[in-house]
């Protein structure tokens, strides 16, 4: 009887080593994947410099975050720097594009590299659309804009921190307000020719206080895009500044969804 209650118990003994063992390595391959590389692309009269907090926020959570730095100068050059950097990256990449660069991303975004793609206030055009055109349709708030005769646009400085940077620092909305990247007016005009948000999953985000994009525009980009969207009440323009952690929020669920999206 020893022999034999001794036996029993070393088999019970060996089976919960055995649970024990594999009950972590299960629970590790049921994670559904998360993509771990994140491409920020900044919009008109504005650089790179403007997502670091949300460049800050998901590097502390473990993400691998890039900055494209577009010349502005047009349309083609600037989905040029996004496929750059793209370019180098290791693994699936989630886009995100704010404003303008909401149109440089959906073309940009058919790259084989990007899984979703992110829009923070931005234009999400369709085939055979400009973000131009359907501003004229979805006229925006603003009234600042100079087109000199040189072809490359800026905003008025005085009226900057009013139409594009509410409620960002005013000493912050200042700086961006002079030292703003002129932007080629044709960009605004170049036509989307394939929309990577027909093939790809997408989030939006939607500034309900936008002066520069009209809120509808923005909810019209959303809704056709399927897109999984949120509101911002009260943001401008610059809610990628003012709300970086909703914005970051935004990137995470992205991140964690696209490669698991139906």
């Amino acid at each position: 009887m020893k022999a034999t209650k001794h036996t029993i118990t070393s088999l019970v003994l060996t089976g919960v080593l055995l649970l024990a063992l594999l009950v972590p390595t299960t629970a590790v391959v049921q994670q559904p994947p998360v993509v771990k590389n994140i491409v920020l692309v900044h919009g008109a009269f504005v650089d790179g410099s403007g997502w670091k907090s949300v460049y800050d926020r998901l590097s502390q959570k473990g993400y691998h975050v890039s900055i494209v730095q577009e010349p502005l100068t047009s349309f083609t050059a600037d989905v040029a720097a996004v496929k750059r950097v793209l370019s180098r990256m290791n693994g699936p990449v989630i886009l995100v594009g704010h404003s303008y660069g909401g149109a440089v991303i959906t073309e940009a975004g058919n790259d084989p590299h990007v899984a979703g793609l992110v829009y923070i206030a931005a234009h999400a055009p369709d085939a055979g659309e400009s973000e131009a055109a359907n501003g004229v349709k979805y006229p925006p708030a603003y009234k600042s804009l100079v087109k000199p005769a040189d072809g490359y646009d800026y905003i008025d400085p005085t009226k900057f921190a009013a139409d594009f940077a509410g409620g960002v620092h005013e000493e912050l909305a200042s700086f961006m307000a002079y030292s703003q990247m002129p932007t080629a007016d044709s960009a605004f005009h170049a036509i989307i020719k394939n929309p990577a948000w027909r093939t790809k999953p997408s989030w939006y985000m939607v500034a309900k206080a936008d002066r520069i994009i009209n809120p509808d525009l923005e909810r019209l980009y959303a809704k056709r895009a399927n897109s999984h969207t949120i509101e911002i009440d009260g943001a401008s323009h610059s809610v990628f500044i003012t709300h970086p952690r909703e914005v970051t929020s935004l990137i995470i669920d992205a991140a964690t969804q696209a490669l698991n999206h139906k």
